[in-house]
């Protein structure tokens, strides 16, 4: 059997540069959330309360992304071979499903401002909501490289992007409303933020429980992976899998074909700078065979007595 895999120490004493932006981004934001709350009450605006709770859940995602990190950084142990990885998995999980709870409830309370639309002081609605552009653009550009790399940083990310976009939409009402004095564009502006942010949250959410289910990561075919490994020996078993973001896991039994030439180690050594070169793949576990087990020890839900499955 042939395990290999990159790995690297982790500094528990020093912020990495995701978590340095979160903390950043959470500073902005949590101070500007007291203040867009209390002008979302006194101007009575429901595009800007939409955009206050937006601006919470911001507020929410980014530490909760924190305390992912931090909990992520903690050595494997005993109880947890692969570490606590994927509890940033948990935490991009989480944060989706917060921003659908806030979209519906935006969605419900904009039903009753169609019916009744209320008077709203548009003047204190703008300021607020140039204010609040502001602060997510800069937490926005703080969050943008981490993004791109761990799902937790790309929810919390996406939550301030969705704020940002919230800003917009409040501004925008808020010169509509100055200068037509149309209120019902408020709850329109909300309506439309919640519609605009959806489909994106659900990727999200998509991304996150494929992870949680160790489903294939985005990216990888398995059908691509097995005619590739094929092409030296046999294979068969074949498992791919995440346990957090751009750490994707393969295992599998390959049986060793005679008409190859080489020693096992070399054949597994091709094997897996195969998987490296093509599929990045770099934390594999194979299992060499000179006889192929028969399909029901193989088997990872029915194994056969005396066959350890290794994962």
């Amino acid at each position: 059997m042939s395990h290999d895999h990159a790995s690297g120490a982790h500094d528990h004493g020093v912020a990495t540069a995701p978590e340095r932006s979160l903390k950043w981004a959470l500073l902005l934001t949590g101070t500007f959330l007291i203040a867009e709350v209390i002008g979302g009450l006194l101007t009575n605006s429901l595009a800007l309360l939409s955009d206050a709770a937006h601006m919470f859940t911001d507020a929410a995602a980014l530490a909760i992304a924190l305390v992912a990190i931090r909990i992520g950084k903690r050595a494997a142990d005993a109880r947890r071979t692969f570490g606590y990885a994927r509890f940033e998995i948990l935490a991009a999980a989480f944060n989706a499903v917060l921003l659908f709870l806030v979209a519906i409830y935006i969605l419900w309370e904009a039903i009753d401002r169609f019916r009744s639309p209320p008077p709203i002081q548009s003047t204190g609605m703008m300021v607020i909501a140039v204010l609040g552009l502001i602060i997510n653009v800069i937490s926005m550009r703080l969050l943008s490289a981490g993004s791109k790399k761990s799902l937790n940083v790309k929810g919390a990310y996406l939550e301030v992007w969705s704020d940002m976009l919230g800003s917009v939409g409040v501004l925008i009402a808020g010169l509509i409303i100055q200068f037509t004095g149309w209120r019902p564009i408020d709850p329109i502006v909300a309506v439309l933020i919640g519609f605009w942010v959806l489909p994106r949250t659900w990727v999200l959410l998509k991304d996150s429980l494929n992870i949680l289910l160790e489903g294939v990561p985005s990216g990888l075919v398995v059908a691509d992976i097995e005619a590739e490994m094929r092409t030296v020996p046999g294979v068969h078993d074949l498992h791919v899998w995440a346990v957090t973001s751009g750490k994707a896991l393969l295992t599998a039994h390959v049986v060793r074909d005679t008409a190859v030439g080489g020693t096992d180690a070399e054949v597994l050594a091709t094997v897996r700078e195969r998987l490296e070169t093509r599929f990045d793949l770099h934390h594999t576990t194979l299992q060499l065979e000179h006889v192929a087990c028969s399909t029901t020890a193989c088997q990872l839900l029915d194994e056969a007595p005396g066959h350890a499955e290794h994962a």
